[in-house]
């Protein structure tokens, strides 16, 4: 029911903000671009003990993770594991080596001259699974600060993920968002895969809002 609502809710807004687009095109883009800078964080960060590149980061986060060892945030970088899905388990079945993704990019990380990059040693399944996962990790591993590459789009609710799941611990967090993404908070109304992804991480974002509103 609430996600319902909240579709609903989010139908309306976006009616309203075609109007006022097409009415009122002096303050179009200003409002658009408000829209797009709704989903998107970018902490500062100064030098931690690990990076971590979130499940959704794939090859921008792997990138932004690099620029910020060779710029010295840290030494080391960190992916999430992900539990065998049946293609990997059916390559396994006929004893043909697969490269999952976490595989992908501990490689796609050495060869960019990060020399310590390593998988957490636990799976998870998404975005409410990393939260919790990078808590105790940090907790085992007594780290005093981190730092999470996401692309921007994802951002500010991983960042409400991140800080939920680690109120009660010694780790501070700072989430960076990858320049290196598609998305692009100025212009995302210009593409068709920008609107889509504008739409729909407004939604999950509100529906997260709605559920921890004090996050």
């Amino acid at each position: 029911m609430i996600a319902v609502l909240l579709r609903r809710t989010l139908v309306s807004l976006f009616v309203l903000l075609a109007v006022a687009t097409v009415s009122i095109p002096v303050i179009r883009r200003s409002i658009l671009r408000a829209a797009g800078w709704t989903l998107v964080v970018n902490d500062p960060v100064t030098v931690a003990d690990i990076i971590v590149v979130s499940g959704e980061g794939d090859g921008p986060g792997v990138l932004e993770a690099s620029d910020l060892v060779h710029g010295g945030v840290a030494t080391r970088v960190a992916v999430f594991g992900y539990a065998p899905d049946a293609v990997e388990r059916e390559f396994g079945r006929r004893g043909i080596p697969y490269e999952n993704e976490t595989a992908q990019y501990i490689r796609e990380l050495r060869a960019l001259g990060v020399v310590s990059a390593e998988q957490i040693p636990t799976f998870v399944t998404g975005t409410e699974d990393e939260g919790p996962a990078l808590a105790r990790w940090c907790d085992q591993e007594r780290f005093h600060s981190i730092v999470v590459v996401g692309n921007p789009d994802h951002a500010r609710r991983l960042r409400r993920v991140l800080h939920r799941s680690m109120k009660g611990h010694q780790t501070t967090v700072a989430v960076r968002s990858s320049h290196y993404s598609q998305f692009d908070p100025d212009q995302w109304w210009k593409s068709r895969s920008g609107i889509r992804t504008e739409i729909v991480e407004l939604e999950k974002l509100l529906l997260d809002i709605m559920h921890h509103p004090l996050s």
